[in-house]
């Protein structure tokens, strides 16, 4: 079978990397930016960063930022109707996970006005279009969502979120420079580092892994293992190093796939407004649990990458296990939680159990699952 990789056109990595961001919009001739933001990246000054860039240069631009932690359907088609007044022509979009997938939305749905009801974007939509010129300047070292072919918005009439793959939505450049990073709270820090982690350890494992897909996702799991306590310090190797990893997580997990893990997080954070990375980092040592029966000769490599001691003289069920308890050991570390105790409640553990089994990162768990072992998951953890 045929494996498909898909990344960005360019993307700049390091200290000064913004500074790239005026040049290739004017090189390619566009006039205004949609600036697709949150609000408190705009109250911070961390926007400013950019669009100081922008207005040194002369270059028009608008500022939208009516987004969410998790982007609602509202807050893409607000975004739409923003665009379209804005008389732009290309979008920069300043943030983590939510401010880039709102924008995605916005750039398909610009260039694709049929999926206007965002609805029909779950899974693999038929888009014609690529989406509006992008360029995508991270500000958290965790989704990689400037890099990848996916999204996720959340239906707050149904409680559930749902995920969206399309190659026609990945920004055409990324810009991850650490010094945009460095303001961000250890909380975030931490949470989004472990969804990193996540991504690249659920991409190893899963159905679709592949020999470039791995060489991926090893080299992110020990960068993020090596530099995630020293981001959450703020140290500035940490932040480079955790910079990098989580983007190179990303090359890897968009074209390959996640598994139950990132599914079942999506519901917690549809219901609870959990955060997402919080929700991944609670369930990951669970999921490796759970899946140890089938992948768990690949844990090994995991536990390697991740600076396990000794881990080569191990049987593979040792191996295994230490592989498990060094994540549960570097999420204990960056402070958060080992369960779901003030969070899940026992009246929405059947709801959530069919949502994670419906959820499009399902289908690429290693392990075949029903919603009756996806709810004892859960319960374990209450």
């Amino acid at each position: 079978m045929a494996n498909r990789i898909v990344l960005n056109t360019i993307s700049y990595h390091g200290k000064g990397a913004i500074e790239n961001i005026v040049p290739e919009l004017t090189a390619r001739g566009y006039k205004k930016a949609f600036i697709c933001t949150d609000p408190d990246l705009v109250k911070f000054g961390i926007v400013a960063k950019v669009t100081d860039l922008l207005a040194a240069a002369d270059f028009p631009f608008e500022i939208f930022c009516d987004v969410k932690a998790n982007p609602t359907i509202e807050n893409v088609q607000n975004g739409v109707e923003a665009f379209k007044a804005s008389g732009a022509d290309c979008i920069v979009t300043i943030g983590g996970g939510s401010a880039m997938d709102t924008a995605k939305a916005i750039g398909i749905i610009i260039e694709n006005p049929e999926f206007a009801d965002v609805r029909s974007l779950e899974g693999v939509a038929p888009t014609k279009k690529h989406a509006v010129f992008t360029i995508a300047v991270a500000t958290t070292a965790g989704t990689a969502a400037e890099v990848t072919i996916n999204y996720v918005i959340t239906d707050v009439e149904k409680k559930r979120k749902f995920v969206c793959v399309d190659v026609n939505d990945i920004p055409e450049i990324a810009v991850v420079d650490p010094d945009m990073m460095a303001s961000m709270p250890k909380s975030l820090t931490a949470a989004t580092g472990m969804d990193a982690l996540t991504h690249a350890i659920e991409g190893y494992i899963t159905k679709g892994a592949c020999t470039i897909s791995d060489m991926f996702h090893l080299e992110a799991i020990r960068l993020i293992s090596e530099n995630l306590r020293g981001a959450v310090e703020n140290t500035e190797a940490g932040r480079e190093g955790m910079a990098l990893g989580q983007y190179i997580a990303g090359m890897g997990f968009s074209n390959v796939g996640l598994g139950i893990v990132h599914s079942m997080a999506h519901g917690l954070s549809a219901l609870y407004d959990t955060p997402h990375g919080v929700a991944c980092a609670i369930l990951l040592p669970t999921g490796l649990e759970y899946n140890a029966p089938v992948a768990g000769a690949r844990y090994r490599a995991v536990g390697k990458a991740m600076g396990v001691c000794g881990i080569d003289a191990m049987n593979d069920e040792e191996a295994a296990a230490a592989a498990i308890a060094a994540v549960k050991q570097l999420s204990a570390d960056v402070g958060i939680p080992a369960d779901l105790k003030g969070i899940l409640k026992e009246e929405d553990v059947q709801f959530l159990a069919e949502s994670a089994y419906a959820d499009a990162c399902r289908p690429g768990n290693p392990r075949e699952t029903s919603v009756e072992e996806i709810a004892a998951m859960y319960r374990s953890l209450m």
